[in-house]
């Protein structure tokens, strides 16, 4: 009996073990590898598949460095499929046994195939994700017609995106948030684009695109979030990549000089060295990106008339020569201290040294008398240091994480201005100090928890800002400067907000609903002898709601619809109350008074993929309550144009977006992106307070615009690779007035060297010499009309070498 009892104690043990290690899941990881270079492969496809069923049973991405993970899979044979645009698809079997819980596979290589898609988000063959009806990405680096430029103008002819007196627009939106690396900096402005003409392409990696957010983001930005992220590698051991840049531009003359003033720049010299460093060993991670750029501009040569209703016609020019230092040093350190858990530091410091020389003449009507000139030199330090740390924790459940993380920010801003005030009896000397401080901290916390169907999300997130600021001014003899007007103001904001976000996802069916709830107080205390403003702020509470829903008709084809709420907040520069002079006559203010914007969106899209390309569709209707834009009075008796930000009523937008892309051949692919949309903005009235009370009334305005993006790329050989970009920017209004329709046409061309390890290339941009900036402006009793020649045509050439 005992015998007996032992062997079927035995049995039933082995047949729990048994059962125990069929069940047993293993985790598979590998790293991909460029079988030439032996760089890692980011964004490969890898699936596991039954060798007698093609259904795929698992399948993942690999990461930036070329890293993937297979979680929970269960012992048996399989067939490993890797397959990644620009590369040969690799087929290999594998066996998972029952010993281990994960299993190494190495390093896995895999040959590229120049006759495959060289990329479908955009041209070029670095590999990013596809574009998806909610985000878009886009690697510099495959920009090769705006290398060696700032990011700004490497956004120029990206889907959707315009550029607009070195503003970003959205289908026709400026009201954009701009990130970096997931985070608002004083660099690029909070709630502006401030800045973004002065960082080096050759500093960042990736463009992000999201025209619709959803309630994780922060809800300033009604036009959407523009996400700038910073390069940094993660291969093992040291590696890096260093490069110089370099160009020329106004090449020639466009417009000449109205007389007696100091030459324009020409034959502007332009120089960006740039190095990044990357040690990788263990746990830690090391990074260090370093951009030096020096350029010399034509910043702006504005031509002006304005015609007043009592028959005075004043021509004038604005000049302005730039010369601009920039430097960036951002640095890291990534601690995985172990699976669970990881710490990230990180620092960036940014200095920009701008000097602008402006000539501002004056004239009559037929340019017979001059009638002022004003000249004056701009000097301007703006020193940026940001710090942040975070910290990430895995559960032990796959995919519940807690990340926490505080960004503190610096940001000064040491402006002075020298004019000269040349009148036909007299030269007076003026001058003007700004100096503005801004110190921001952020806190936040997101909690993710993954669900059967999707996952939960919720975070918090606390913001803390204050910008003191003093004007000084120095009026010289009859100075046209209002002295009184200086002094000295705070800008003080708390946000506190708390957010949810439910996703839910089938074969067919995806959805997202977010509700984002947020509290704002913002106090701008006013020097208590300003002649005009006096202020008290505001606070609100609102909800911003978000929904994403999406049909997936098949693995090809998919219909999505998006519905948010968004605000837009009054930056401190917007309500800054001190005259700015760098036009004489035609002086902007900024309004305590203005109060946010609230915007209701709704969009529909559709996508379809097709063999070596696709299709995108959205259409789009904006609604926007308390529109913020500038309007332009006058003062009886005087030629000076006040522009002064007012919150007017009601504008909306209603339009439509698409973009194709195909590689009609091995060596040619193309992108087409079109948008179309109908701007109305309703009739409204209201009151500059500066300075003194003047009733501004617009009737209602409608306009149908849009623009149309082709970019070009050519694969004339391994090595060897090409672009060509136009660009048409259709008429479109403004508050007041018209901007005139714009094309240009850029090119480039680039070649690795080195057995893949250097690059070389050369651009042209405008290579037409199209693109001029026109608009026209009407007020209550005179109008106007700009065209600005500033310098377009840039010719840029550069090296970068990576070990």
């Amino acid at each position: 009996m005992k015998l007996k009892t032992f062997l079927l104690l035995s049995f039933l043990l082995i047949t729990i073990l048994q059962a125990a290690a069929q069940k047993k899941s293993v985790t598979i990881s590998g790293i991909l590898k460029d079988s030439s270079s032996k760089i890692g492969v980011p964004y490969a496809n890898i699936v596991l598949k039954s060798p007698k069923d093609p259904k795929i049973f698992f399948g993942t991405v690999s990461g930036d460095d070329g890293r993937f993970a297979l979680a929970a899979m269960s012992s048996g044979n399989y067939i490993l499929e890797i397959s990644v645009i620009g590369f040969k698809i690799k087929s290999e079997t594998l066996f998972i046994g029952t010993l281990s819980d994960h299993l190494d596979l190495g390093n896995i290589e895999i040959e590229e195939d120049i006759n495959a898609l060289s990329e479908v988000i955009v041209s070029g063959t670095t590999k990013q994700p596809p574009v998806s009806m909610d985000k878009k990405v886009f690697a510099v680096a495959d920009n090769i017609t705006q290398s060696g430029g700032s990011v700004l103008q490497s956004m120029q002819n990206l889907p959707g995106v315009t550029v607009n007196n070195g503003k970003i627009l959205l289908r026709g939106n400026d009201k954009v948030m701009v990130l970096i690396d997931g985070k608002q900096t004083a660099l690029t402005g909070f709630g502006n684009q401030s800045g973004l003409d002065n960082i080096p392409a050759s500093a960042i990696e990736k463009i992000e695109i999201i025209n619709n957010p959803s309630s994780k983001y922060d809800a300033n930005g009604n036009a959407g979030i523009i996400n700038i992220i910073y390069k940094k590698n993660k291969q093992e051991g040291l590696n890096g990549k260093i490069g110089i840049g370099s160009g020329y531009g106004a090449l020639w003359e466009r417009q000449k000089n109205l007389p007696s003033i100091r030459p324009q720049y020409q034959m502007t010299p332009k120089i960006n060295p740039s190095l990044s460093l990357n040690y990788r060993k263990n746990k830690l991670n090391t990074y260090l990106q370093a951009d030096y750029l020096y350029t010399e501009t034509l910043n702006k040569n504005e031509f002006v008339t304005r015609t007043y209703d009592d028959g005075t016609v004043i021509n004038q020019q604005t000049k302005r020569n730039r010369n601009t230092h920039f430097t960036t040093i951002k640095s890291g350190i990534d601690w995985n201290y172990d699976d669970l858990n990881t710490f990230s530091f990180s620092a960036l410091f940014g200095s920009e040294k701008i000097t602008d020389h402006g000539d501002q003449p004056f004239f009559n009507k037929d340019y017979s008398e001059r009638l002022r000139l004003w000249q004056f030199l701009e000097d301007e330090l703006k020193t940026t240091i940001m710090a942040s740390a975070s910290y990430q924790h895995k559960f032990s459940q796959a995919g519940r994480k807690l990340n926490t993380g505080i960004n503190y920010t610096y940001h000064r801003e040491d402006e002075k201005y020298f004019f000269d005030n040349i009148m036909p009896s007299f030269t007076g000397h003026d001058a003007f100090k700004l100096l503005s401080d801004e110190k921001v901290i952020d806190l936040n916390f997101d909690y993710v928890q993954p669900l059967k169907y999707g996952r939960f999300e919720t975070g918090v997130k606390f913001r803390s800002r204050e910008i003191p600021t003093n004007m000084q001014f120095f009026p010289g003899e009859n100075s046209p400067i209002d002295a009184d007007a200086g002094g000295w103001a705070t800008y003080k904001e708390i946000i506190p907000a708390l957010y949810g976000s439910y996703i839910y996802e089938t074969e067919k069916i995806e959805a997202e609903l977010g509700l984002r709830y947020e509290y704002v107080h913002l106090k701008y205390d006013v020097n208590r002898d300003h002649p005009t403003y006096k202020s008290d702020g505001y606070s609100y509470t609102e909800p911003f709601p978000s929904v994403k829903l999406a049909y997936k008709i098949n693995n090809s084809n998919k219909i999505t619809a998006f519905y948010n709420r968004r605000v837009d907040r009054p930056n401190e520069v917007d309500i800054r109350i001190f005259p700015k002079y760098d036009d004489a006559e035609i002086i902007k203010v900024g309004n305590p008074g203005l109060r946010p914007q609230f915007t209701t969106a709704f969009e529909v899209g559709y996508k379809t993929d097709f063999q070596k390309g696709y299709f995108l569709s959205s259409f789009y209707y904006r609604v926007i309550n308390d529109a913020i834009t500038r309007i332009a009075t006058t003062v009886p008796g005087s030629p000076i144009i006040y522009n002064v930000f007012q919150n007017a009523k009601e504008s909306s937008s209603f339009g439509v977006e698409l973009v194709y892309a195909k590689e009609l051949t091995s060596w040619y692919s193309f992108n087409l992106n079109g948008n179309l949309y109908k701007n109305t903005i309703d009739a409204f009235t209201v009151t500059n307070l500066y300075p003194v009370p003047s009733t501004h009334h617009d009737d209602l305005q409608e306009v149908t615009s849009g623009n149309l993006k082709w970019n070009n790329t050519f694969l004339f050989s391994k090595t060897l690779s090409g672009q060509v970009s136009m660009i048409y920017l259709a008429p479109d209004i403004i508050p007041q007035g018209k901007i005139d329709s714009r094309f240009s046409a850029d090119l480039g061309v680039k070649k690795t060297v080195q057995k893949g390890k250097g690059e070389i290339f050369l651009n042209a941009t405008d290579i037409l010499n199209t693109l001029v900036l026109q608009k026209k402006i009407k007020g209550e009793d005179f109008n106007y009309k700009i065209k600005d020649y500033y310098e377009t045509q840039v010719i840029r050439f550069g090296y970068s070498y990576k070990f």
